[in-house]
């Protein structure tokens, strides 16, 4: 897929007042400074687009971004805010189970996840909810650059082996590097391939 344009929308914390649902949307989403916004200006090819920080938690609306003008890409808050209250912890999680519940097209999620670290239980938790909510995901492994090969296929074993105890089909996996541009077109071709589906929007 070639990227001509993406251009930031809006960020709200409010599903009744997000961009109207005509086009594929695909979502991403992280624990907290898992290089998610990263990862999208690499997708993007916008250095600037999604606004990175050293401070974990600090996404805390819907962030919608429209690509060649003919699907959506949406930033979500992370999850696992340690230095957030659990007030603010348990807001955020109601706003995410109504975006995910009602937003119709929201066609697939991506969760990020660390490469170097073992799978974590809050990832697991998460992943395991989605699938609770019948939300299509794939997983999407960050920071590869940080870690040599050998490492790499060690880690993503234990971790494929840690999601077949609950999951008869292991969802799509891919692996990036966003200082390397790694998994680009592995991410931006998959979204392609969903956008030949008609969903009826």
């Amino acid at each position: 897929m070639n990227i001509k344009s993406a251009t930031f929308l809006q960020s709200n914390t409010k599903v009744s007042k997000l961009p109207n649902c005509d086009k594929p949307e695909y979502a991403f989403i992280g624990r907290s400074n898992v290089g998610k916004s990263s990862l999208i200006n690499m997708l993007t090819n916008k250095r600037q687009l999604a606004k990175t920080s050293s401070t974990p938690g600090k996404t805390i609306t819907i962030n919608h971004f429209i690509i060649n003008n003919e699907w959506y890409l949406v930033d979500l808050p992370g999850y696992g805010f340690a230095q957030r209250s659990k007030k603010d912890r348990e807001s955020w999680k109601i706003m995410l189970d109504d975006y995910i519940k009602n937003r119709k097209n929201l066609i697939s999620m991506f969760v990020l996840v660390d490469s170097r670290i073992e799978p974590q239980k809050i990832d697991l938790e998460f992943i395991s909810h989605l699938g609770e909510l019948q939300m299509p995901f794939g997983i999407i492994f960050t920071k590869i650059d940080k870690i040599n090969n050998t490492t790499l296929e060690k880690n993503l074993e234990v971790y494929k082996t840690r999601l077949a105890e609950e999951w008869e089909e292991l969802p799509p996996i891919f692996i990036t590097s966003s200082e390397k541009e790694i998994g680009r077109d592995e991410v931006l071709n998959y979204i392609e391939s969903l956008n030949q589906y008609d969903y009826g929007l």
